[in-house]
């Protein structure tokens, strides 16, 4: 049995589409994805979906009164709407017909991943214990990390580091936020502690054959890529 949660996603725009799971799997999630709503009755019944991200604007049929549908034959995951549909009475509308959380297009990949994050905490799933990003895989409960399935020796500060950077991807982060959010008690502070572990982390994960993982963004910090 898969214990990565599997989120399914309704989105007829297909380039959104793949950019949600993209981030989703990045997140350790498996996903499933539809450009309509045809075959999803028959894959809630088949496997075990923690939780849907589904769009309003889908073809055939409204995506809320599609969830509307579901609630009343007894599917209770928990679902997201993500849709241009911002109206007051638009939102009231989709958490009255089912929804559970709702997200205004355009929004932030990175925001999705969180709401998803939330939302299964709430209703009791477990979230994932693995983060991916290329070829780095980082298994949480174990502390580990290996690249290209090569395991690599990270010191506790390098390995909080590189979570906080694979748990927030194509943003830039300041060195004022990895001192307050990663930064134990009793390691050195300031922006040339940041730079001198940034740059250490870069030696341990990053190869000649592949492009960087972590770029500097001069005079603000760093970003994953």
């Amino acid at each position: 049995m898969n214990s990565r949660p599997l989120i399914l996603i309704l989105e007829d725009e297909e380039d959104i589409l793949e950019l949600e799971e993209l981030h989703l799997q990045n997140a350790g999630f498996e996903t499933m994805g539809f450009l309509s709503s045809r075959g999803v009755r028959q894959a809630m019944e088949e496997e075990e979906v923690a939780l849907m991200v589904v769009d309003r604007n889908l073809p055939g049929i409204e995506g809320s009164e599609f969830v509307a549908k579901l609630r009343r034959e007894g599917f209770d995951q928990p679902v997201i709407f993500v849709t241009a549909k911002d109206r007051d009475d638009e939102v009231e509308e989709g958490f009255i017909r089912g929804g559970d959380d709702y997200l205004c297009k355009p929004f932030n990949m990175n925001e999705l991943v969180w709401r998803v994050k939330a939302l299964l905490r709430r209703s009791g799933e477990k979230e994932p214990e693995t983060l991916r990003h290329r070829s780095l895989v980082m298994d949480l409960p174990g502390r580990k990390v290996e690249r290209s399935q090569q395991p690599l020796s990270l010191t506790r500060l390098e390995f909080d580091l590189l979570r906080y950077f694979l748990e927030n991807p194509d943003r830039v982060i300041g060195r004022d936020e990895l001192l307050e959010e990663v930064w134990p008690d009793g390691e050195d502070r300031g922006e040339k502690a940041v730079n001198v572990a940034v740059n250490r982390l870069k030696k341990k994960i990053e190869s000649d054959l592949e492009p960087p993982y972590i770029e500097a963004v001069r005079g603000v910090g760093y970003r994953l890529c």
